[in-house]
């Protein structure tokens, strides 16, 4: 069977539990909904750090954040696999967000057309060592029309700002939504590339030279949209049909949070005082907040679904996508109030799992659901694969397609692990860890001494905290053993990697 093309479609930002078709049919999701009927679902994927940029390093080398190097948002990138995709005859394009730092650089693709976060006049503006600001898709689309990017000030503007924990009606035309207007950036480049057009009419600009065999090499295309991540912006029609809906959200009751560790509840502090991603936070926001939250959360994820059904169709019109192997998925989730807190940063399941889709009826039986422990990064040897390369042998994540070919010899992980560095917003400890089987979750707070243990199958909410039970005793001792031991024989295993000829795949 040819190399497929790879379509990698990442959301910013999105729940596991934000697909119909994954159980959840409060969610108006048709067009993933037929990813996952006629695809392959893997329903515990977890990422190996809960914030945009280490996650994704993470996914786009292969490694943990303590190898990959990027620990926090705006570190530094090293070499990622896409660069082998380039260099064994892939055509790589980035449309959209990767989050991936520097932002004007290529990392690996031939093309990039970078739309990043929402709002970022903090601390992603200026390049490095330069006071140029820095100007995505986005920011030209929207001056072209003769608008400034919604940034803080402007939803700080709002009366009712309080009242609504990060959910607003986007004020501006619809199709300069950053949603749309990646679905729409994406539709624009592949209508103009050779895949979606006849080549004869492109001889113009192509230079024959440096792309001969552009339109007939296989496709990577990873296409980023910037939401559902705050603020949860949705143009206001896509509100109505939630805020009519009895949406499920998990109570944050005073008990729970009492019982958190030292490091939440300085971290939920710090997310009352900052105003991040222009959500005035209120840990103890009534009914009618959440629910507003809730509902512009998921109608943002509706949005997306429309544009993807979009592309696909697009694909589909151009004979693209019986050759194509379609991933839908996302860097990390969001708490939505859960237990007191909002966004990620935190080892919640609402924080750390995610959605992962794998389509391809002419290669996988589709409709099925893995349920084996998955990490999100092992979607970076999976695609090596797909590509016809054999993943290096110091690379961490595991490839998933014999979870794909459905092979009952697939090897499943016993656990999973993710991290996070102190940042901006996280800064109470050294360093948080994770472990997760799948009866228990066990993180530990570096720094603290203490942390928090969860028996899942008694409490999958994780509301019961059970770090100090004496009946856990033997459990946590375990976990911490098998966490510790994972971290110091990856750094040893690991470290150097991007030095190491054999790190690259043989073909």
């Amino acid at each position: 069977m040819p190399r497929p093309n790879i379509i990698l479609i990442i959301t910013d930002q999105q729940r596991y539990e934000t697909i119909a078709a994954l159980g959840f049919p409060h969610v108006n999701t048709p067009h993933l909904d037929k990813l996952v009927n006629e695809g392959v679902a893997f329903s515990q994927c977890h990422v190996t750090a809960p914030s945009c940029g280490p996650s994704r390093a993470s996914l786009f080398t292969g490694y943990y954040p303590h190898n990959s190097g990027v620990l926090r948002n705006n570190d530094p990138w090293p070499r990622t696999w896409v660069q082998d995709l380039n260099d064994n005859g892939y055509y790589c394009v980035n449309i959209g967000k990767m989050h991936a730092d520097p932002y004007n650089e290529l990392h690996g693709f031939h093309e990039r057309f970078v739309v990043e976060n929402k709002q970022r006049r903090e601390s992603e503006l200026m390049w490095k060592g330069s006071q140029h600001i820095f100007e995505d898709e986005w920011d030209k689309a929207l001056d072209l029309r003769g608008f400034d990017r919604p940034e803080k000030p402007f939803y700080r503007d709002w009366p009712d700002t309080k009242e609504r924990q990060g959910a607003y009606e986007w004020k501006l035309p619809e199709d300069l939504h950053p949603d749309t207007f990646v679905g729409d950036l994406a539709l624009r480049w592949f209508n103009k590339s050779p895949y979606g057009t006849d080549n004869s009419k492109l001889m113009q600009w192509i230079d024959k030279e440096k792309r001969p065999e552009v339109g007939n090499e296989p496709l990577f295309l990873e296409i980023g949209f910037p939401g559902p991540h705050p603020p949860f912006d949705p143009v206001e029609s896509y509100t109505r049909e939630y805020m009519e809906k009895d949406l499920p959200i998990l109570p944050a009751t005073k008990e729970e949070m009492d019982a958190q560790p030292e490091t939440l509840d300085s971290f939920r502090k710090r997310l009352t005082q900052r105003f991040a991603d222009s959500v005035d936070f209120d840990p103890h926001a009534s009914d009618e907040a959440r629910k507003l939250q809730r509902a512009y959360y998921l109608a943002n994820v509706t949005m997306i679904d429309e544009s993807v059904g979009k592309i696909l169709n697009r694909l589909e019109e151009c004979g693209v996508l019986e050759h194509s192997v379609v991933i839908f998925t996302s860097d990390h989730g969001d708490c939505l109030g859960d237990h007191g807190l909002v966004e990620k940063w935190t080892m919640y399941d609402s924080s750390v799992r995610v959605p992962l889709v794998v389509w391809s009826p002419g290669r996988y039986k589709g409709g099925r659901h893995v349920e084996a422990l998955t990490q999100w990064f092992d979607l970076g040897p999976t695609i090596l694969e797909l590509a016809g390369l054999e993943p290096p042998t110091k690379m961490e994540a595991k490839s998933l397609i014999q979870f794909l070919e459905d092979d009952p010899k697939a090897e499943e992980r016993e656990y999973v692990f993710s991290e996070h560095a102190p940042d901006l917003m996280l800064q109470d400890l050294d360093h948080s860890l994770m472990v997760r089987s799948k009866q228990f979750k066990l993180v530990e707070y570096i720094g603290k001494d203490d942390g928090q243990l969860f028996d899942l199958e008694k409490d999958p909410d994780e509301l019961r905290d059970v770090w100090d039970s004496p009946g856990y005793a033997e459990e946590k001792a375990k976990l911490r053993k098998v966490l510790h031991e994972w971290f110091v024989t990856s750094t040893t295993k690991a470290t150097g990697w991007w030095k190491d000829p054999a790190a690259k795949p043989k073909t």
